[in-house]
C-alpha cells in the first residue's frame, strides 16, 4: 500500500469499506507571511461510516502530533515512522474499525509549498505582499488536510481559515469572517454539497476582487425534466467574483473576463439542461501557477500570467477565454459529475475541451475557435499520439504516478477531436441530449464512461460499443487521401483511402468526414483562372462538398463522380475527424503555390497543419515549410494561426533543418519576420516581432533590436511596452550580447515579480552561464521555485545553442534519476521534459538513455518522459535527413 501513489485497486477496496464522510478542517496560517516559517498547523475530523476492517488516512506533513479514533488516542500504532519521521507513503493507520459511524482527529504540521503542489506561497516582490493558494488535482489535499484522498469518496465540509487580518480567504462557497485578535482573523465556510477532495481550494491573501453576477435562464429540456437535486428550468443568478494580487490591480480587465464568464453561462444554460450548481462563481488568479487553471468548484484558480500588463496577442486573449469556458465547463462535467477513477480523466479533460471550443464560437466574439483548435490542439495530441508512450483516450491508469503523466495532448485535445467526431456521427443536439441525460442521472455523484456511452446511444439510438471500440480504445493515426480519375474535367472515379492507425495495430475506424473540392476562382467573373493570375485578383473557394461515413481502406463517393474537378481536394473539410490529410500531389504544389488565396479559414488553417505534419513526418523538406510560412505567413487573417506558423517555423529550423542550410533558412526566416513586422499592425506586428526576436541573430538582427530598445529604431505603430523588452534583452543576452547593465537598469523599472523572471531568464540565457545554471538545475532545483526553475530552464536551451550544449547530453544520462527522485512528482516531470538533451543526436548518449529506460521498474515515473525524448530526437533525425536530400 503507498498512500503518495495510491492504487486504482486500493482506492476501490477503501471506497467499499468508507462512506458519508465530512471534513471538519482548521488551518492556521497566522504565521504564513514570514517566510522561514516552513509549516503550518492542520487539524482534521473526519466523521464517516465505515464496514469492519483496517484502512488508511492519507497525510503528508511534516510531523504529525496526534491520532485519535472515537476519543481515544491512536497515535502510536496509527503513524508509521522511518528514520524517525513521519512516514508519509504508507498514510495514517487505521485498525480494527468497527461498522458504523467514526470521529478520526488528527493534528499535524503541514508543510508550505514553493512547487504549485499542496498549499502554495508566494511573496511580491513589488510589494512585499503574501499569497497562497491550494492545487489539489490529482491527490495532494493531503499535503494540506488529512482526508480519503481519491475522487469517489465525496465528502462535505467545514472550514475554519485563521489569518493576518489583512488577509482574505476565497473557497468554494461563501464565507463569514471573524475577528479573533489583533493578529488574527478567523474565516469559516460551509460546503454543504458532496465534493471529492481533489476540488477543495484555500485561497488566502490579501487579495484585491471585483464582483458581479450573472443572470439567466435554464433551458428545459424532456431528458432533464422531473430531476431532483438539481434546477433544470426557470431562472437563476450567480455571484461571481475575480480575485488578483494588489500589484496586479491596475491590469486586471474585470469587464472583460466577466463579459467572457457570462457568455459562458449563457451557453452553459441554453443547451446542458442544468443550471449552476454551486452557490457562487469565483475566479482567482494565482502567481506562480503551474497549468492554465483548476475546476474548484466555485473557486476556479487560474494562472495570474493571463492577466496582461502589457500588450497580448489575439491568441493570448483566446486562449484566455478557452481557459475560462473550459473551467467553467467543468462544473458540470467534473464536480457536478464526477469520474470514479482516473482512468476517466479523459471524460472531464475532453468534455471540457470540446465545451469551451463550442461555446467560444457561438457565443464570444472567437467565432473560429474551431480554426484554432485544428491548427494548435490538434496539433498537440498528434505529436503526442506519434510516441512510443502512446496511450488510448481511455486509459489504463494503475496509480496516481501514471494518471499525473497522462495529463497530456491524448487526454485533451485527442479526446476532444474524439468528442467533435462524435456529435457529428450522431448529431449535435443528440449528443448533447445524452449529455444532459447523464447529468441528472449522475449529479452529485460519480460515473464512469460507460454510464455516458448508455445515455448517448440511449439518446441517438445508435449502438455505440464498436465506435468506442475504435476511437477511445486504440492508438495512433489514420491518414486519409483522395484517390480520384478524371476525364475531360471531371471526376470520373473518386474515393477515399484510409490508412491503418499509426502507431498502434493498424486498425482502420469508421470517420464521418467532410470532402471539399476547391479552385482558384478570378475575383471579377467567378470563372476559374490561372494559377499565375496576380495576387489578390484570384482566390481558392469552395466549388463543391459532401459529407459522408468512411470506412475501411477504401470508400467509394459517388456523389462527386461527375462533378467538376477541382485544383485542390480536402478529404477531411471542416475538421470534423481525427486523421492525418494526404494532400495529392496536385493539391499539394497547388497549396503551396496559393495558401495565401484560400478564403475559408478552416481549409487554410488544415493546409497549414498538414505541411507542418508532413514537415514532422520527413514527408516534406523542412526548408520547404520554412519557405512556405515565409512566403504566406502575411496573409494569414486567423492570429492564432499565425503565431502558431511562425513557431512552427522556428521549430522547423531548429529541429529539423540539415544543419548545412540552417544559416540560409534563419536568414529567411529573419527577413519575412521583419518584413511582416513592418507590412502589418496590430497582433499580428506583435506576432511577428516577437518571432523575429525569437530566431537565432545575425549582427543586422542584434543591431536592430538594439536600436529599438535604445529608441534610435522605430517601427511604426509598434508599442515597446515592459515584457517586449524583456524579449529583445532574453535575445540579446542570448546572441551573445552583454546585457548585465541593461538587466540592472530593467529592474529598477520593473519591479514586479514577472521582471525578475525575466531577468532570471536573461541572464540563463547568456552563452557563457551554461555551467553554472546546469549545476543551478540539477543542484539547487529541489530547493528553487517552480517558475523560477522554468525561467532557468528556458535560458539554458535558448535558441540556437545546441553547440554550447553539446556536453550536457552525456551528463543528462548520468544526473536525471537521481534529479527526479529530488524534485517533487511535477517538477520532476517539467524538468526532465526542459533539459532533455533534444540537441545531442549522438549514439552514445541515445544508447546511455535507452539503458536507463531498459533498466527502469514499470512504476519508475521518469521512464515516460526519458521515452518520449528519444522518440523527438529520432523523429528530428529523419526529418534532417530527409531536408538534407535532394
Amino acid at each position: 500500500m503507498t498512500s503518495t501513489n495510491l492504487t486504482r485497486t486500493e482506492a476501490a477496496s477503501r471506497a467499499q469499506l468508507i462512506s458519508n464522510v465530512h471534513y471538519a478542517i482548521t488551518l492556521d496560517l497566522t504565521h504564513g507571511a514570514t517566510l522561514d516559517t516552513t509549516t503550518f498547523p492542520s487539524t482534521t475530523e473526519i466523521t464517516f461510516t465505515s464496514g469492519a476492517g483496517d484502512t488508511f488516512v492519507d497525510l503528508r506533513a511534516a510531523q504529525v502530533h496526534s491520532v485519535e479514533l472515537d476519543g481515544t488516542d491512536i497515535t502510536s500504532t496509527a503513524v508509521p515512522m522511518r528514520d524517525g519521521r513521519y512516514d508519509e507513503e504508507q498514510g495514517l493507520q487505521i485498525a480494527g474499525l468497527t461498522d458504523g459511524d467514526h470521529t478520526l482527529r488528527i493534528h499535524a504540521d503541514a508543510v508550505y509549498s514553493s512547487t504549485g503542489e499542496g498549499l502554495h506561497r508566494f511573496q511580491d516582490p513589488a510589494d512585499a505582499q503574501v499569497y497562497m493558494y491550494t492545487q489539489f488535482e490529482t491527490a495532494d489535499a493531503k499535503r494540506v488536510f488529512a482526508c480519503f484522498d481519491q475522487p469517489d469518496i465525496k465528502a462535505t465540509y467545514s472550514m475554519e481559515v485563521y489569518t493576518p487580518p489583512a488577509w482574505t480567504l476565497v473557497t468554494n462557497n461563501k464565507i463569514t469572517t471573524s475577528h479573533v485578535d489583533e493578529d488574527s482573523h478567523i474565516h469559516r465556510a460551509e460546503v454543504d454539497y458532496p465534493l471529492s477532495t481533489y476540488l477543495i481550494a484555500f485561497c488566502v491573501g490579501p487579495w484585491f476582487s471585483v464582483t458581479d453576477s450573472w443572470t439567466g435562464t435554464i433551458r428545459e429540456y424532456p431528458e432533464t425534466a422531473g430531476a431532483t437535486g438539481v434546477q433544470t428550468s426557470g431562472e437563476l443568478t450567480v455571484p461571481l467574483g475575480l480575485y488578483c494580487r494588489q500589484s496586479l490591480a491596475p491590469y486586471l480587465d474585470a469587464d472583460e473576463l466577466f463579459t467572457i464568464t457570462k457568455q459562458g453561462f449563457d451557453w452553459y444554460a441554453e443547451h446542458f439542461g442544468v443550471a449552476y450548481p454551486f452557490y457562487k462563481y469565483d475566479q482567482v488568479f494565482c502567481p506562480e501557477y503551474n497549468m492554465g487553471a483548476m475546476e474548484n468548484a466555485g473557486c476556479v484558480t487560474i494562472r495570474d500570467e493571463y492577466i496582461f500588463r502589457s500588450a497580448a496577442s489575439h491568441y493570448q486573449y483566446e486562449r484566455r477565454a478557452d481557459t475560462i469556458l473550459h473551467e467553467l465547463a467543468h462544473m458540470w462535467f467534473g464536480d457536478l459529475v464526477t469520474m470514479k477513477w482516473w482512468d476517466d480523466l479523459w471524460l472531464n479533460e475532453s468534455f471540457a475541451t470540446w465545451s469551451a471550443a463550442m461555446s467560444q464560437a457561438e457565443a464570444t466574439k472567437f467565432t473560429t475557435a474551431w480554426v484554432t483548435f485544428a491548427n494548435k490542439e490538434k496539433a498537440w495530441a498528434y505529436g503526442q499520439d506519434q510516441l512510443s508512450s502512446t496511450h488510448p483516450v481511455f486509459s489504463d491508469a494503475t496509480d496516481i504516478v501514471t494518471v499525473d503523466a497522462n495529463f497530456d495532448g491524448i487526454t485533451y485535445a485527442k479526446g476532444a477531436s474524439v468528442l467533435k467526431q462524435l456529435a457529428a456521427y450522431v448529431g449535435l443536439e443528440e449528443f448533447l441530449a445524452g449529455i444532459r441525460s447523464h447529468f441528472v442521472n449522475h449529479a452529485w455523484s460519480n460515473a464512469t464512461f460507460d454510464d455516458l456511452l448508455s445515455a448517448l446511444e440511449k439518446a441517438s439510438g445508435r449502438d455505440l460499443s464498436d465506435w468506442a471500440q475504435q476511437w477511445l480504445k486504440t492508438t495512433g493515426i489514420n491518414t486519409l487521401a483522395a484517390d480520384v480519375d478524371v476525364a475531360d474535367g471531371r471526376y470520373s472515379r473518386f474515393a477515399i483511402t484510409q490508412s491503418g492507425a499509426e502507431p498502434g495495430a493498424g486498425e482502420t475506424r469508421t470517420h464521418r468526414v467532410g470532402v471539399g473540392i476547391f479552385a482558384l476562382k478570378d475575383a471579377d467573373t467567378d470563372a476559374r483562372t490561372d494559377a499565375s493570375s496576380e495576387a489578390g485578383a484570384a482566390s481558392v473557394v469552395k466549388i463543391r462538398d459532401v459529407e459522408l461515413d468512411i470506412t475501411g481502406s477504401h470508400t467509394d463517393v459517388d456523389e462527386l463522380v461527375g462533378t467538376e474537378a477541382g485544383d485542390m481536394i480536402l478529404v477531411n473539410d471542416r475538421d470534423l475527424t481525427y486523421a492525418f490529410i494526404s494532400l495529392d500531389e496536385q493539391s499539394l504544389t497547388f497549396a503551396i503555390d496559393n495558401i495565401d488565396r484560400v478564403e475559408d479559414p478552416m481549409a487554410r488553417s488544415l493546409l497549414w497543419s498538414a505541411t507542418w505534419q508532413m514537415t514532422r513526418n520527413a514527408q516534406m523538406r523542412a526548408r520547404d515549410f520554412v519557405e512556405l510560412v515565409a512566403r504566406g505567413a502575411a496573409a494569414e487573417t486567423e492570429m492564432a494561426v499565425l503565431e502558431q506558423i511562425l513557431a512552427q517555423a522556428r521549430s522547423a529550423l531548429s529541429h529539423y533543418t540539415d544543419p548545412a542550410w540552417a544559416s540560409t533558412g534563419w536568414s529567411r526566416a529573419r527577413e519575412a519576420f521583419w518584413e511582416g513586422a513592418q507590412r502589418t499592425t496590430g497582433t499580428a506586428q506583435l506576432a511577428f516581432i516577437r518571432a523575429y526576436a525569437g530566431c537565432v541573430l545575425d549582427q543586422e538582427a542584434i543591431t536592430r533590436l538594439q536600436g529599438i530598445l535604445e529608441g534610435t529604431l522605430a517601427i511604426e505603430g509598434l508599442d515597446v511596452d515592459q515584457d517586449l523588452r524583456w524579449q529583445f534583452i532574453i535575445a540579446l543576452s542570448g546572441a551573445g550580447v552583454g546585457v548585465e547593465s541593461i538587466i540592472d537598469a530593467e529592474l529598477t523599472q520593473d519591479t514586479s515579480s514577472t521582471g525578475a523572471m525575466l531577468a532570471l531568464q536573461a541572464r540563463s540565457a547568456a552563452p557563457g552561464a551554461k555551467e553554472e545554471v546546469w549545476q543551478e538545475i540539477t543542484t539547487n532545483g529541489p530547493s528553487m521555485s517552480n517558475l523560477a526553475l522554468r525561467h532557468r530552464i528556458a535560458g539554458f536551451t535558448h535558441v540556437g545553442h545546441q553547440e554550447l550544449l553539446e556536453p550536457y547530453g552525456p551528463l543528462f544520462a548520468t544526473t536525471v534519476v537521481d534529479l527526479w527522485n529530488r524534485l517533487s512528482p511535477e517538477m520532476a516531470l517539467r524538468t526532465v521534459e526542459g533539459i532533455y538533451p533534444s540537441w545531442d543526436h549522438s549514439e552514445h548518449t541515445d544508447a546511455a538513455i535507452a539503458s536507463l529506460i531498459e533498466s527502469a521498474e514499470p512504476g519508475a515515473g521518469w521512464r515516460r518522459p526519458l521515452m518520449e525524448g528519444r522518440d523527438r530526437v529520432a523523429r528530428a533525425r529523419a526529418a534532417i535527413q530527409a531536408d538534407g536530400a535532394q
